[in-house]
């Protein structure tokens, strides 16, 4: 029999309102131009195919396409694709005309707005020339099915890595595996839903494990949903079809020692940062935020440390309490890690088992949407050392994470080789002025770092003196 590799709960999940917000995730890069760019400053395509060549054993999945089956035969699933070719997926996208970080996020959105081949496997490495200091920019998407933020990013190591292989790829070394036949999917079809109906005839017998475990869930999800709603404000709408995109750059080590000295995580710093942005949004806007305070998601990942780079996704969500009205930049950072701190304190279930239930699901999805949670906030580990990409060394990596529904505002941060990078992703049309966002969450780090870091001596026994502020900078997407 032909193992069948179907989708889990939390991936089908993702799939519910990809119709109408396409659920990609992915990052920016930049890399040195070095072996990837010709004597004219073209991209060469063949050699970052070869790169990415060397991985893709390392990562089945980058090589399959999902298959909806027919009515009775089960769900979704991954099957090998038989004509995969590389030069679908790794290609070089439009010059940039001025080379600016603005030009660069201009022409991800346009990317992005075309939605993937769903034909094909569900993922994309884009090469952008014309960077300034002659670099490329690199931008790689994937469809959020393929892998939540944990897996996502250990995925993108191994395709930015040269560690991945030095053997020279050879065309049809890699055959694609038989795909499961009509029977084969019944027949996995049917031991599924014979698994279901035995759990639900051992439920039955057993209420009060049935009960406990609902109680349990409902308990694990209560913080999301319950309690008053969120205010209402102008981050408040419908998302739309387009983005419009800001970076901030920090260091690392001024982000780790602001956690370290304030007995708190990274997390909090970022959440910090992310009120301190909104704050300043929304009184650009003559809007008042005295007492302001308003909720974001925060995912948490439910993967045990030795299944960190398992694809697919394992993710719960927790809701935490912006206070954006507070004037004390540390005081703003000490109730959000009480918040946090309250938070992980309680169960978090997968979001696919919640939903899957369609009753309890419909009735989460109704509450969710009452607390007007309009923002999501996600920080994303990544490597520690830099990586190498077919012999260009990476130098810049953004997390780009997704919209949906009313959740009209996103701060993705990733750690890398020493830096902490933002890429704030908002609804265009709803927060054109999203630049104004990144500014006040760099000019919160740059305050948290004033305050909370203590005076050192300075290098080489020259006398003492301040700490220097983190080195930040902030740019925006164009307006198209």
């Amino acid at each position: 029999m032909v193992s069948v590799e179907r989708l889990s709960a939390d991936d089908r999940l993702l799939l519910l309102s990809d119709a109408r917000w396409p659920q990609d995730v992915g990052v920016v890069a930049v890399v040195d131009g070095g072996a990837l760019l010709d004597g004219s400053g073209r991209p060469r395509v063949e050699a970052a195919q070869k790169a990415v060549w060397h991985g893709l054993d390392a990562v089945p999945r980058l090589r399959q396409v999902l298959r909806v089956p027919p009515s009775g035969l089960g769900g979704p699933y991954w099957v090998d694709d038989p004509s995969f070719d590389l030069a679908h997926h790794v290609r070089v996208g439009p010059e940039l005309a001025s080379g600016d970080d603005a030009d660069l996020l201009s022409a991800i959105e346009r990317i992005r707005s075309r939605r993937l081949d769903m034909r094909r496997p569900l993922w994309e490495l884009w090469l952008l020339p014309g960077f300034r200091d002659g670099r490329l920019a690199l931008f790689v998407r994937m469809h959020h099915v393929m892998a939540d933020g944990v897996a996502g990013v250990a995925t993108l190591a191994t395709l930015l890595s040269d560690e991945a292989g030095e053997r020279p790829a050879r065309a049809g070394e890699w055959s694609p595996r038989p795909a499961p036949s009509r029977g084969e999917l019944l027949h996995d079809s049917l031991r599924s839903r014979g698994g279901a109906l035995h759990g639900a005839i051992r439920a039955a017998a057993h209420p009060r494990g049935s009960y406990a475990s609902a109680a349990q869930l409902w308990h694990g999800i209560r913080g999301l949903v319950t309690g008053a709603p969120g205010p209402v404000t102008s981050l408040g709408g419908l998302v739309g079809p387009h983005r419009r995109l800001a970076v901030v750059r920090a260091q690392l080590e001024d982000v780790e020692a602001v956690a370290h000295n304030a007995h708190v995580t990274v997390n909090d710093v970022l959440l910090a940062m992310s009120a301190g942005g909104v704050s300043a949004l929304l009184r650009s806007r003559g809007e008042s935020v005295d007492g302001l305070v308003v909720p974001v998601l925060v995912p948490v990942s439910l993967r045990q440390p030795d299944h960190q780079a398992g694809l697919g996704n394992r993710i719960s969500q927790m809701a935490v309490g912006l206070p954006v009205g507070e004037a004390d930049p540390v005081a703003r950072l000490r109730r959000i890690s009480a918040g946090t701190t309250s938070g992980k304190a309680l169960p978090h279930p997968s979001m696919g088992a919640v939903f899957s239930n369609r009753v309890l699901g419909a009735l989460v999805l109704r509450l969710i949407i009452r607390k007007r949670i309009n923002l999501l906030s996600a920080d994303i580990v990544g490597p520690s050392q830099p990586l190498s990409f077919a012999g260009a060394t990476v130098r810049d990596v953004f997390p780009l994470i997704n919209l949906l529904g009313n959740v009209t505002l996103g701060v993705g941060a990733l750690s890398y080789a020493g830096r902490f990078e933002l890429l704030v992703v908002a609804d265009a049309d709803l927060h054109p002025d999203v630049e104004v966002l990144a500014s006040g969450a760099a000019a919160e780090l740059a305050s948290l770092v004033a305050r909370v870091i203590p005076q050192r001596r300075g290098r080489g026994g020259q006398g003492s003196g301040t700490r220097r502020g983190p080195a930040l900078a902030t740019n925006f997407q164009a307006a198209e």
